[in-house]
C-alpha cells in the first residue's frame, strides 16, 4: 500500500502539491474565526446533578451572579453619605446597563456580608446575559463603563470581576500567550532544525508539515464550535502537537530519504522506498497516537472532548501530509535537500546514524541491569508526590496575580465575609408544600457543617428557625430571590442556599454534599445538589469513574496496534509499563511544583490543589507521545532483526539510527511545549511543563536507556508470538542498487530461440 501510495506522489508531485497549497489557503480563509467559536469553561459534567441544579435553577429561579463589582472607600466608611451616595448610583448604573439582571447592592440590600469586614468596602452583585465570545465582550464592556481606579476626586475605587469576567480574562490571555509562544517558537525551531540537518532547505520541510497540520485543525475546530462546544484551550494543543508532529514525522521522512541517496539510489527512487518504510511508521505512530486521544472522548467535559477534537485531527492531517506532500518534494528536490548547507554539519546528510547513540546503546547492551536500574529509581522518586494529590476546580486563580479578575477575587477572599459564594444551592421540584419545605430546610440546617440554611420560607440555625436576620443570603441567594412561589399553598421549583461553615474545597464541605444527598427528600419531590463543593464532587467522580475506562481502552489500543506492528506479544507490554512509570514520574513532579509550590516565585502561579481535568489530559496525550517515539525505535530495530541480525546487534544498529532521531524530534517538541510554561495561566503552564518534561525523560532516559536495556534481558523472548501473528513481509534495510550491466561496444545480443524450440528443451 505504501509503496504505491509513494509511486503515486512521486509520479505526480505538481499535482500533490497543488492540492496541498489549495488546501493551506482554505484552512487559512475559513479557519480564522476558529477563536470566535470557541469557549473557556467546559470543566464539569452537564449530566452531573450539580449541572442539572444549575440548569433547573437558572430556568426557573433566575441566573446565578456571574458579575461582582467591590467599591472601596477612600478612606472612611462604605456608610458615610458621600460614599452612601455613589454607592446608589453606582447601583443604579448597573441596574440600567442592557443585558444585566439580579442586581444586588449592599446600599440597597443591606446585607452584611456585602460589607467589608472593615467597613472601607461593599460588594454589588449581578447576572449578565450571554454565552462564549458575547458574555466576555459585555462583560468587558461593563468593565470599562463601571470600574474606577482610584481618583482624589471620586469617593469609590470600583474593581471588577465574576466568573464573566475571569471567563473573558483567560480566553485573552491564553490568545494573547499563544501568540507570543509561536513567535518565538517558530523561528527558534527553524534554527535547531537548520543545526539538526545542516540544511536549509531540508529544516523547512519539517515545519512545512507543522504549518499544513496546524491551519488544517483550526479549519477542524471552527466548523465543530460551530455544531458542539469546544475549549479555547485547544488551540495551544494544536500549535504544539502540530509543530511536534511536524517535526517529528517530517525528521524521520527527510532522514530517511537522505539515507536512500547516500545508499546509491535516485531521488525518484528513494522517495518511494522512503515511504514504504517511514510511511508505515508513521501510519502506525499516527494511528496510536490517536488512539491514545480518543480515550478523552469518554469524558463528558468538553474542555477534555475538545483536545481529543484537536489532538486527532492534527495527527492525521500531519500524517498524511508527511507521506504525501513531503515525498512529492523530495522527489522534485533530489539532492538539493541538502541546499544552503552549514559547512560544519556535513556528515549528517548522508543519513540518521548516531555515533553517541550507538555508543550508548552498546554500553547499555553491555550492562542492561546497571542500567536501568538507576533510571527506575530515580522515575519512581519523582512519582512519589503524586500520592498526595489533591483536586480542585479552576477558579480565578487560575489568572496571573496582575490581572483585573483576579485582584477583584482576591479582594473578595481577603476582605469580606463571604459564606454566603460558597453556598450550596439544593433545588427541590414537585410538589411540595410549604410546611414540607421548612421541615426538609430545618433538617438541613442541623447538619453540624451548616452555618445557616435560607429559603423562601425563611433562614434556619442549628435545626430550628432563625428568629433574627439571616446573614449571608444576599449573594446566596441573590439570583432569582424575587421569584418565589405564589401564594402560601403554591407548589413549583423551590432553592434553598446551604451556607457552609467550611472551605468549600475541603473534604467536610465534599462530605456535606454527599450528606445532603443521602438525606430523604419532601415526598414527591426531586432534590439536586448544585453550588461549588457539590461541582467538585461531580467533577472528581466525572473523571474518577470513568478512569478505568480509559485506561483499559488506551491499553488495550496500544496493545493491539503495538502487537500489529511489532508481531510479538512482549514488546508491547513493555511499552505499556514503561509508558505507566514515566507518567507517573510526571504527574508525581507536577504535584510536587504546582500543589506543593516549589517553584512558584519563578513560574508566577498560585500554589493549589490541581484541576481535576488536566492530568487525564497529560496522561493521555504524553502516553501517545511516548509510543510514538515508542514506534520510532521498534522500527528500525525490528527492520534490523528482520534483515538477520541478532537480538544485541539489532538494537544496537537500531538505536543507532533512531536514537538522533528520538532525542532531537523530543528535545524540539518539549523546547514548544515549555514555552507554555512562560504562560500567565497556571492550567496552561501545568500542561506545557507536564507535556514537555514526559517528552524530554521518555525521549531520553525511557527510549535511551530503558527500551535497550529490557530488550536486552528479555532476549529471543522481545520477538515471540503465535505463528500467525508473525507471518509478515519483513522491512529491509537500505541497500545499494545493483550496478548496472556494461556491455561491449563490439558484443552482439544473443539470438533469442524461437518459443517453440524453448518448449521442446
Amino acid at each position: 500500500m505504501f509503496r504505491r501510495a509513494g509511486a503515486f506522489v512521486t509520479r505526480h508531485p505538481r499535482l500533490v502539491l497543488a492540492g496541498a497549497l489549495l488546501f493551506l489557503v482554505l484552512s487559512v480563509v475559513f479557519g480564522m474565526d476558529a477563536t470566535g467559536r470557541l469557549k473557556t469553561q467546559g470543566y464539569d459534567d452537564p449530566r452531573s446533578e450539580s449541572s442539572r441544579a444549575a440548569r433547573l435553577a437558572g430556568e426557573r429561579l433566575g441566573a446565578s451572579p456571574n458579575l461582582v463589582l467591590v467599591a472601596r472607600s477612600g478612606g472612611g466608611s462604605v456608610d458615610d453619605p458621600a460614599a452612601r451616595g455613589a454607592g446608589e448610583e453606582l447601583t443604579g448604573r448597573l441596574a440600567a446597563q442592557p443585558h444585566v439582571s439580579a442586581v444586588t447592592s449592599y446600599w440597597t440590600d443591606r446585607a452584611a456580608e456585602l460589607r467589608s469586614r472593615d467597613g472601607h468596602a461593599a460588594m454589588l452583585v449581578a447576572h449578565v446575559d450571554g454565552e462564549g465570545k458575547e458574555l466576555a465582550a459585555r462583560a468587558e464592556r461593563l468593565r470599562a463603563e463601571l470600574a474606577a481606579p482610584a481618583d482624589a476626586g471620586k469617593p469609590l475605587t470600583v474593581h471588577a470581576g465574576g466568573s464573566a469576567l475571569v471567563d473573558a480574562e483567560l480566553q485573552n490571555i491564553s490568545e494573547s500567550d499563544l501568540k507570543r509562544a509561536e513567535s518565538v517558537v517558530l523561528p527558534g525551531t527553524l534554527i535547531l532544525l537548520v543545526l539538526v540537518f545542516g540544511s536549509v532547505v531540508a529544516a523547512a520541510l519539517p515545519l512545512l508539515i507543522g504549518v499544513l497540520a496546524i491551519a488544517g485543525t483550526l479549519l477542524v475546530l471552527s466548523v465543530l464550535g460551530s455544531v458542539t462546544d469546544v475549549s479555547v484551550f485547544a488551540l495551544n494543543l494544536t500549535t504544539a502537537l502540530g509543530l511536534g508532529l511536524g517535526i517529528d514525522y517530517g525528521l524521520l521522512v527527510v532522514s530517511r530519504f537522505r539515507e536512500e541517496l547516500a545508499a546509491g539510489f535516485r531521488p525518484r527512487t528513494a522517495a518511494v522506498r522512503t515511504v514504504r518504510t517511514a510511511g508505515h511508521t508513521i501510519a502506525f505512530s499516527a494511528v496510536t497516537v490517536s488512539a491514545a486521544l480518543a480515550t478523552l472522548l469518554v469524558f463528558p467535559p468538553y474542555f477534555l472532548r475538545s483536545f481529543a477534537y484537536a489532538g486527532i485531527a492534527v495527527v492525521a492531517i500531519a500524517a498524511v501530509s508527511a507521506v504525501t506532500v513531503l515525498p512529492a518534494l523530495l522527489a522534485l528536490l533530489g539532492k538539493r535537500v541538502n541546499a544552503w548547507s552549514v559547512p560544519w554539519r556535513r556528515s549528517v546528510r548522508s543519513g540518521s546514524r548516531s555515533g553517541f547513540w550507538e555508543g550508548l546503546a552498546r554500553i547499555v547492551v553491555r550492562r542492561p541491569l546497571i542500567a536501568a536500574l538507576p533510571v527506575i529509581g530515580l522515575l519512581t522518586l519523582l512519582a512519589a508526590p503524586f500520592a498526595h494529590a489533591d483536586f480542585a476546580t479552576p477558579d480565578d486563580r487560575a489568572l496571573p496575580v496582575g490581572a483585573a479578575a483576579r485582584q477583584t477575587g482576591d479582594l473578595v477572599r481577603d476582605r469580606f465575609d463571604m459564606k454566603g459564594a460558597s453556598a450550596l444551592t439544593v433545588v427541590t421540584t414537585g410538589g411540595v408544600s410549604p410546611g414540607e419545605r421548612a421541615q426538609y430546610a430545618r433538617r438541613l440546617s442541623a447538619f453540624p457543617q451548616v452555618a445557616q440554611v435560607v429559603g423562601p420560607d425563611g433562614g434556619f440555625r442549628y435545626g430550628e428557625r432563625a428568629t433574627t436576620a439571616v446573614a449571608g443570603s444576599a449573594v446566596a441567594g441573590a439570583a432569582g430571590a424575587g421569584v418565589r412561589p405564589a401564594g402560601p399553598a403554591a407548589r413549583g421549583p423551590v432553592r434553598l442556599s446551604v451556607v457552609p461553615l467550611v472551605d468549600p474545597r475541603s473534604h467536610a464541605a465534599q462530605q456535606l454534599v454527599h450528606d445532603i444527598r443521602a438525606l430523604p427528600g419532601p415526598a414527591g419531590a426531586e432534590v439536586l445538589v448544585g453550588g461549588p463543593s457539590a461541582v467538585l464532587v461531580d467533577a472528581k467522580a466525572t473523571v474518577g469513574d470513568r478512569i478505568p475506562l480509559a485506561l483499559a481502552l488506551i491499553s488495550v489500543t496500544t496493545f493491539v496496534l503495538l502487537l500489529g506492528f511489532t508481531r510479538s506479544l512482549l514488546l508491547p507490554l513493555k511499552a505499556i509499563v514503561l509508558n505507566a512509570l514515566s507518567l507517573a514520574a510526571v504527574l508525581g513532579a507536577m504535584v510536587w511544583v504546582f500543589q506543593s509550590g516549589h517553584l512558584h516565585q519563578l513560574l508566577g502561579f498560585t500554589p493549589g490543589p490541581l484541576s481535576t481535568t488536566m492530568p487525564v489530559l497529560l496522561f493521555c496525550i504524553v502516553f501517545g507521545l511516548s509510543v510514538d517515539y515508542e514506534v520510532f525505535v521498534l522500527a528500525r530495530i525490528k527492520e534490523a532483526h528482520d534483515a538477520g541480525e541478532d537480538n544485541a546487534r539489532s538494537i544496537v544498529t537500531g538505536m543507532a539510527r533512531t536514537g538522533g532521531i528520538v532525542t532531537t524530534a523530543g528535545a524540539l517538541l518539549a523546547f514548544t511545549l515549555l514555552s507554555f510554561g512562560t504562560s500567565r495561566v497556571s492550567l496552561l503552564q501545568f500542561f506545557g511543563i507536564g507535556a514537555g518534561l514526559g517528552v524530554l525523560l521518555d525521549a531520553t532516559l525511557v527510549r535511551g536507556v530503558l527500551v535497550p536495556a529490557l530488550m536486552r534481558l528479555a532476549g529471543g523472548l522481545n520477538w515471540w508470538a503465535p505463528r500467525p501473528i508473525r507471518l509478515k513481509e519483513p522491512l529491509r534495510a537500505s541497500r545499494p542498487p545493483p550496478a548496472p550491466v556494461r556491455r561491449c561496444p563490439a558484443a552482439r545480443p544473443a539470438p533469442r530461440t524461437p518459443a517453440r524450440a524453448r518448449a521442446r528443451h
